[in-house]
């Protein structure tokens, strides 16, 4: 798309440079900014003018503080106002105007006039050359396409709300700039010790030949300061990886500088387990607790529910794992004979389960707490749902990465840990004297 330059004489005045000149902007100087804004709203329907819309009120404004910060811009470069006479013999001066039109996520598509300098050495910044689209616009179709929608459905959305055309290629290009961003946030260096990483799976689907499910695998870390940090997010090939797979994303995390995790929890994902000794030998590996009890109510009738929650609790809130033997014994004497398959689902996860019994109470609950990559894969979820299917992989952790970054604008998606920390890091500083940092001992 090329630029047309013309040289606007003061007499000239488009639509909304007319609907601009309609208002008289109050000085602000002493003047609140509400009062402001009251004036504008009444000078506008004095004359005729609609608050939003082609000629409206917004857009008239936005075309004016676009122009009169080029114009700032243009001021600073030349070195002198408007009109000054110090411009007189600097050897450059201000060269009329170059028309174009740039999309902005407020009000659609605002034509502009751009000054121009005669030596051709203006390059200005808030529109740069070649521009077409404010920066928050990006910004919009990168926080659409995080929700799950199509690049077609993004396009339709910017032609129905904003009346402005943006193709499918358009948007493509600009989630396709995430790819390198991405790169560099999953080789970003992370902490040296994590006090916990939860690591799950979700499944996506991808058209790659034919529609399937594929696994994809987030972790989130739990530091020393209770920040809850993602990790990272690895492609699987199938339900159960091997061994090899999980060795190879623990070495990666090794790599990236974690030297030590006191607990790994995760739900059956096989080849982990078997993996961890290999790369940090001293992690102690647990099943999750809250997906171990959600998956006992999936085979227990509707009307038993309250009366089996109340006979499974013995066995998680156990003072040791003998305890909690006697209280699944217990259970099996009680529900064995209805749900078999409930008490098989506890008997097969026991000895990953029992490991975190041997610790204190503020340990437990921030094991047990699934709620960091609950949270986070309710958005994937929801984002996932919204897509159907995704035409390859990188389509699929592109989605997922802008997910992640919505999460939090630096794009490492840290959270404070919602529970109170510091009795936790008082019983971890206990527990793992030999293996906290100095910093945290001192």
């Amino acid at each position: 798309m090329t630029e047309t330059v013309v040289a606007v004489e003061p007499s000239q005045k488009s639509e909304d440079e007319a609907a601009a000149a309609a208002i008289d902007v109050p000085g602000s100087r002493g003047v609140d900014e509400l009062e402001v804004a009251r004036e504008l709203v009444r000078q506008a329907r004095e004359a005729g003018m609609s608050l939003t819309g082609p000629g409206g009120l917004l857009k008239a404004m936005t075309k004016t503080v676009i122009e009169t910060a080029l114009d700032e811009e243009l001021s600073e470069h030349l070195g002198y106002d408007r009109r000054d006479p110090a411009g007189k013999g600097s050897g450059n001066s201000r060269n009329g105007f170059r028309s174009k039109t740039v999309l902005t996520d407020s009000c659609g598509s605002v034509e502009i006039d751009v000054p121009r300098d005669r030596a051709g050495t203006f390059e200005p910044h808030i529109v740069k050359k070649r521009q077409r689209r404010l920066a928050d616009v990006d910004e919009v179709i990168l926080s659409l396409y995080a929700r799950g929608l199509t690049t077609g459905e993004i396009s339709a959305h910017f032609a129905d709300i904003y009346g402005a055309e943006v193709s499918k290629d358009t948007v493509s290009r600009i989630t396709d700039r995430v790819v390198e961003e991405m790169t560099a946030w999953h080789t970003r260096p992370l902490e040296r010790v994590y006090a916990a990483v939860f690591i799950d799976a979700l499944h996506v689907k991808i058209r790659d030949g034919q529609v399937g499910p594929r696994p994809v695998y987030a972790a989130i870390g739990v530091d020393l300061n209770g920040r809850r940090d993602v990790l990272g997010m690895w492609a699987g090939e199938g339900d159960g990886e091997s061994a090899k797979y999980w060795l190879s994303v623990l070495t990666e995390l090794k790599n990236r500088g974690v030297a030590d995790i006191f607990f790994l929890v995760c739900d059956g994902l096989k080849g982990l387990p078997q993996s961890v000794g290999a790369a940090f030998p001293d992690t102690v590996v647990q099943t999750c607790v809250i997906h171990l009890i959600r998956g006992t109510f999936r085979y227990v009738g509707r009307q038993h529910r309250d009366a089996v929650a109340k006979a499974i609790k013995p066995i998680y809130t156990a003072v040791n794992a003998e305890a909690a033997a006697a209280a699944l014994d217990a259970f099996e004497a009680e529900w064995g004979n209805r749900y078999p398959a409930a008490i098989r689902l506890w008997r097969n996860a026991w000895s990953e389960f029992i490991p975190f019994l041997d610790y204190d109470t503020e340990i437990r609950k921030v094991i047990c707490s699934t709620n960091a990559i609950e949270s986070l894969n309710a958005r994937y979820r929801r984002a996932i749902r919204a897509r159907g299917h995704f035409p390859n992989e990188q389509a699929a952790l592109k989605c997922l990465y802008l997910v992640t970054r919505s999460l939090d604008p630096t794009g490492t998606g840290q959270k404070r840990w919602t529970m109170r920390w510091k009795p936790a890091l008082n019983a971890f500083a206990i527990t793992f004297a030999d293996r906290m940092p100095a910093s945290e001992t001192t």
